[in-house]
């Protein structure tokens, strides 16, 4: 064993043995307590000590009876009581107690060694039982099949890999590998180590398994993200003649959320309703309530949710986070409120669900309210939830206030590094962004790989695409970061987006790995902004393969087509689009005022306040036109006249949701959109004249950025 633990276990030594006089002083005090229950012990016979030492369930009898034989003496050298007594005290994880018995019992038998390797084991001394264990051998005393489970439980729990490969050796050598306890123990082990390899031969050399075994290669086998083989295993279970419990069930539905087979998780859910729910509990309700969210089936969370008879934290926490997850943010806070109101006590994982979920819509007002309750509950100092709140704000537009919490939090991990330079990044702050990234250094911050693609992401959104190249090169040279997936789809969408589609098509032609649908992705993107045909061909290609249900990639190519007037193309793929049944997702933008969430679509009239809405897009079209505005109809992709392209462009969902903050908001307030496509080149000329016309700051949020207009301009330098 490595000397270092012996080094760490000897450090430690003193603590956990007590002096025997130092025992002893306490011993009276005990025995006076014992006296007043039981009669004086020169009345009393051994087998009378043992009846008591069985069944004995307070420990504070123990102590007392432990005192008793101490103060009289008499047995106090008798090994079978003080090994029993050993027994009970280390079943209590009073290992101080346990251990000095230990020490003063000179004839030590297997039960006592194994009660204390057993104890230490079991109670979070797992180098201490190791060590115990190897000091039984030294003194020749053999271990059995009730030493080694322990054994292999503190070399799992210790991820000591040689030392546990060692000691199953030494089961092979004794013969005990066929009992069923230590073959268990051995399994369990070896998941641990992320060994699933030897698991499963330790469980086919089995020749009688109980469900443990059962259970406990399903468990490993969904630990080591390899779901599909804990289906095998639950498959052979059914043929074996035993029956499922809950500890099955769970790993099983872990499992099907792991593989996003909601069929299968209905076939597990419809078993424990057959068995008329004599194994359902609360753990099996949130498990499946999980897995069904995963599998984004959340009507079916929802229905199990409020069927529930007690709904405890983890039960909102996976129907707020599901929803979070699934993109169904209003839900998501509405559930929340919910639960506020019925007295439910959130804890961290709900607050950060709630907080993606208003960072998601651009709900800051109730962003804020959230953040306010967690001062007052006194979360604020959770770094884990003050990067998520860091992050709401940021995604919210307030990068003041995401700076602020930034800037309080009493200590920064690498994730609170991250997330300040991506909002920085987001906004088009690239350089702020790279402060940000020396500073971390400063801070003596060895920044990762998710640092990197913040910091690419940044120089990508800010234009800068010398500094971004050279950095791309430092991060390899001086770092030794080997570039990912997200490094390379960084750079590739910053040459792109800068029109060094050539550049950007050889990076991708020469990467140490395979590219992803997402490169060819932004790749492509990039090759409409540039009306590239050619290259956009190429690349989307590549995604069709890759991703045949892409419908965002047909649409993409089909503008591509559109802007070249190829009109036979674009009707090309747009039947290739309906004969797929794909559905493109319609804009949609979102607007937060007074606490209420207000949905618009692309030429909605759905909303109570239509008529209103459309006047004042009257009211505005009229000045814009006055101040100069000339429709840009080239981003309506349709071959209509001219007239319908201008009527089109002013039923964009983003005019109507600004329309409405207009009307709804006084004068000088800052408008606050989020919208879940790409902001058209028209839209994004109108809403800089709006700012201007209105003396409004309008702050968007499309799918890859922030824009903040103000005075006619937007922060992205028109570059996005």
């Amino acid at each position: 064993m490595n000397g270092n633990l012996y080094l760490k276990f000897f450090k430690s030594h003193k603590e956990i043995v007590l002096h025997k006089s130092q025992y002893t002083t306490n011993a009276t005090i005990h025995s006076e307590q014992y006296h007043a229950v039981y009669p004086p012990f020169s009345s009393l016979q051994c087998g009378s000590i043992l009846q008591w030492l069985t069944k004995i369930k307070d420990f504070t009898k123990a102590q007392q009876l432990h005192a008793l034989m101490v103060t009289s003496g008499n047995l106090q050298d008798n090994a079978y009581l003080n090994t029993k007594l050993t027994a009970v005290y280390a079943c209590y994880g009073r290992m101080a107690e346990a251990q000095v018995i230990f020490n003063d019992t000179v004839l030590k038998n297997s039960f006592l060694w194994n009660s204390m390797i057993r104890g230490f084991a079991c109670y979070g001394h797992s180098l201490r039982s190791l060590l115990l264990y190897r000091e039984m051998l030294y003194y020749g005393q053999k271990a059995d099949n009730f030493t080694y489970p322990f054994v292999l439980k503190a070399c799992g729990d210790l991820v000591l890999v040689e030392i546990g490969r060692r000691v199953h050796g030494e089961v092979v050598v004794s013969g005990l590998e066929s009992d069923m306890y230590v073959s268990n123990s051995l399994m369990a082990m070896y998941s641990k180590f992320g060994d699933m390899e030897w698991a499963r031969v330790v469980f086919d050399r089995m020749l009688k398994r109980d469900l443990t075994s059962w259970n406990t290669m399903i468990s490993g086998y969904v630990n080591d993200e390899n779901p599909s083989e804990a289906m095998v295993i639950f498959e052979l279970l059914q043929n074996s003649g035993l029956s499922a419990d809950g500890t099955t069930l769970l790993g099983l539905l872990s499992a099907c959320a792991k593989l996003m087979a909601v069929r299968q998780g209905k076939a597990i859910h419809g078993y424990i309703v057959r068995n008329n729910g004599e194994i359902f509990n609360d753990f099996l309700t949130n498990a499946l309530i999980e897995m069904y969210c995963t599998c984004k089936s959340v009507i079916d969370a929802r229905l199990l949710f409020e069927g529930a008879k007690c709904k405890d934290v983890v039960s909102w926490n996976s129907m707020i986070s599901g929803y979070e997850r699934n993109g169904n943010a209003f839900e998501s806070i509405k559930l929340f409120c919910r639960m506020v109101k019925e007295e439910a006590v959130p804890d961290e994982v709900t607050v950060v669900a709630v907080l993606g979920a208003c960072g998601q819509v651009t709900a800051l007002e109730f962003g804020m309210s959230v953040h306010s309750y967690l001062l007052k509950e006194g979360y604020g100092v959770n770094i884990t939830v003050a990067t998520a709140l860091l992050d709401m704000y940021s995604k919210c537009g307030s990068l003041s206030c995401s700076r602020h919490v930034f800037d309080d939090m009493p200590e920064k991990r690498m994730v609170s590094w991250s997330a300040m330079i991506a909002g920085y990044g987001a906004h088009g702050r690239g350089r702020e962004a790279i402060s940000i990234f020396h500073e971390m250094l400063e801070n003596s911050f060895i920044p990762d790989e998710g640092v990197f693609t913040s910091v690419l992401s940044a120089y990508s959104h800010a234009g800068l695409v010398n500094e971004g190249r050279d950095f791309f090169h430092r991060m390899t040279m001086e770092y030794n970061v080997k570039p990912g997936l997200a490094h390379y789809s960084c750079l590739v969408d910053l040459l792109g987006r800068a029109g060094n589609l050539d550049e950007a098509y050889d990076l991708i032609q020469t990467m140490e790995v395979n590219p992803t649908s997402d490169i060819w992705a932004a790749l492509l993107s990039a090759c409409r902004l540039h009306r590239n045909v050619k290259l956009a061909e190429i690349s989307a290609q590549k995604v069709f393969e890759m991703k045949p249900t892409d419908v965002s990639s047909y649409i993409c190519l089909s503008n591509v087509y559109a802007s070249e007037k190829r009109w036979d193309d674009v009707n090309r793929i747009r039947t290739l689009i309906r004969r797929k049944g794909l559905i493109k997702s319609p804009g949609c933008s979102f607007i937060v005022l007074d606490k209420m969430i207000h949905r618009f679509l692309v030429g909605d009239k759905s909303h109570q306040q239509t008529p209103d809405i459309y006047a004042k897009l009257e009211d505005l079209n009229l000045e814009l036109k006055e101040a100069g505005y000339k429709p840009d109809t080239s981003s309506v992709f349709y071959d209509v006249e001219e007239d319908v392209k201008e009527k089109m462009l002013w039923d964009h969902s983003e005019r109507l949701a600004i329309a409405f903050a207009l009307i709804k908001t006084r004068p000088g307030t800052t408008i606050r959109i989020t919208k879940n496509l790409r902001v058209c080149g028209d839209c994004h000329t109108v809403t800089k004249m709006i700012s201007k016309l209105m003396c409004r700051e309008i702050i968007m949020r499309d799918i890859h950025r922030f824009h903040h207009f103000k005075d006619g301009l937007c922060s992205c330098g028109d570059y996005w």
